[in-house]
């Protein structure tokens, strides 16, 4: 009989969350790292190149990969042969007290991004709790926890069917991905659940995301089961579709497909895809009474030497003075960096701007959007001489309600955030002479290093889904749509997909 001291539990888990806010799985770098040595598209290279360097920045600086450090997903899998030194607490108590410890840490705080009444007042928990757990009661005497923080982007891009027997899960997933846009950050992995019900193939489907990449060496040894073989035919499928690093198009989508698969009812074929982002974050340990958990450091060396490298495209703008006569001349695809002052806004800033617009009240005190920028944010909270914690943008998409109004009712002249945006947003843009920028998902920690100065101007009480002003220096975005509407999230995986289907012709 094994007895694990909870104490040491909770604190396995504030270090496991610690450890992966600003640790990278190394596979995972790698396979990031081999997908950028292999990219021909410029636009999906530089993508993978800040993906890279914000990695060894935040390993370097022990600080957030992403400015979402994500909702905890914990898997607990109990040894029915051991005993807690004391039953103060639950399994889910503990892992939340854990998480509660994690994301309070004053070195290193992360970002609260919980709130309950989901369906009502959505108030934030402040501590990020609670956590999702999944606990399973095993053959053994020890305990093994996956436990991962996985970002709102990607997990609001999950899809389910219940397919038919016959149906070709395949086709499905050809069909399926090319709807979820860039707002999952690829590079990432897929998860897959096929079988069993409908809420047992989603808990497969995210458990899957805990296993680390391993297409390359499944490639070489070729599939000797069906899950396999779906893995390598899936993984094919979906970079042929060509939407490539942060949906500009190019030749790796994904890094690898994950599946897990259980028996199901004879009428039913149950699959749930879950996507896994450029923020990938998870840890695997066990405890067998010998004390916490020791997650050991990877060393820095193991990082690539990557460089980002200034095209000859590049436009320096100072955003202070810009006009719509100023960014007619922007085309997509440019690399702009700014300087200047910019607001930031998302989901709840924009709810509450509406309804304030909506009764006559006209903006905030403070708040003038005239000839301005907003950046999609909710950064993480500053440490030290921080000016502002890792603040990468959040997806743009969900502000496309709101587009309509900000362009037309506040003089608003462009939006920075990450993803694609709708066709009626993407009208509305061109419509209205604006533009959309983009900023690499997953590259928060090295975005936040452009800010100089920062702010908050209205709505204090939201949190991280205050309005800011930042004033940035040479911050890197592309020009995703420009003043007449062409769209890169468009033409970028239409471009790629073509190339990749000629080449395999060619063959």
């Amino acid at each position: 009989m094994t007895v694990i001291r909870q104490a040491d539990f909770i604190e396995s888990i504030a270090d496991a969350l610690q450890y992966i806010s600003y640790y990278h799985p190394l596979d995972y770098v790698k396979a990031v790292e081999d997908a950028y040595n292999r990219e021909q598209n410029p636009a999906a290279k530089d993508a993978m190149a800040q993906i890279l360097i914000n990695s060894r920045m935040s390993a370097e600086g022990r600080r957030p990969i992403c400015q979402d450090t994500g909702i905890v997903t914990c898997f607990v899998k109990v040894g029915m042969d051991v005993k807690w030194d004391n039953t103060a607490l639950t399994v889910q108590e503990m892992v939340d007290e854990g998480t509660r410890q994690a994301y309070l840490n004053s070195d290193n705080p992360l970002r609260a991004s919980i709130v309950a009444d989901p369906a009502g007042a959505r108030k934030n928990t402040k501590d990020n709790t609670p956590s999702v757990v999944h606990i399973d009661l095993v053959a053994g005497d020890k305990i093994e926890v996956m436990i991962a923080a996985k970002g709102g982007g990607s997990e609001n891009k999950s899809k389910m069917a219940m397919l038919n027997p016959s149906d070709d899960i395949v086709e499905w997933i050809k069909k399926t991905v090319p709807t979820m846009g860039a707002g999952w950050c690829p590079p990432g992995m897929l998860g897959i659940g096929i079988g069993g019900t409908a809420e047992k193939a989603a808990v497969m489907a995210k458990e899957s995301l805990m296993d680390p990449v391993d297409m390359p060496a499944l490639m070489e040894k070729g599939a000797e089961t069906t899950d396999e073989q779906l893995r390598i035919d899936i993984y094919n499928a979906v970079n042929d579709l060509g939407i490539g690093a942060q949906g500009l198009g190019g030749l790796t989508t994904v890094v690898d497909i994950k599946i897990k698969s259980c028996p199901t009812h004879a009428a039913s074929k149950p699959v749930v895809l879950i996507p896994n982002c450029a923020a990938t974050r998870h840890a695997h340990f066990f405890l067998d009474g010998s004390g916490p958990a020791n997650l050991q450091p990877p060393k820095l060396e193991d990082w690539p030497k990557v460089t980002w490298e200034l095209g000859e495209n590049v436009r320096r703008v100072n955003i202070d003075n810009c006009t719509k006569a100023d960014i007619a001349d922007w085309k997509a695809g440019e690399t702009v960096l700014l300087s200047g002052k910019i607001l930031t806004g998302r989901d709840a800033a924009h709810k509450r701007i509406k309804d304030m617009l909506d009764r006559g009240e006209g903006l905030p005190e403070g708040v003038d959007f005239t000839n301005r920028f907003i950046y999609y944010v909710g950064p993480v909270d500053a440490v030290g001489d921080e000016v502002v914690g890792p603040a990468g943008p959040t997806t743009a998409t969900r502000m496309d309600k709101f587009t309509d109004m900000m362009l037309e009712q506040t003089g608003l002249i462009g939006m920075i955030g990450k993803s694609e945006r709708g066709p009626a947003t993407v009208d509305s843009i061109a419509k209205q002479k604006a533009v959309y920028l983009m900023a690499v998902g997953g590259a928060a920690y090295l975005v936040s290093k452009a800010i100089k100065k920062s702010r908050v101007v209205a709505f204090e009480d939201l949190g991280m889904e205050a309005i800011y002003e930042f004033e940035v220096e040479d911050m890197p975005v592309s020009v995703a749509v420009d003043s007449t509407g062409n769209n890169v999230h468009e033409t970028g995986p239409a471009i790629w997909r073509g190339k990749i289907a000629d080449a395999k012709k060619a063959k």
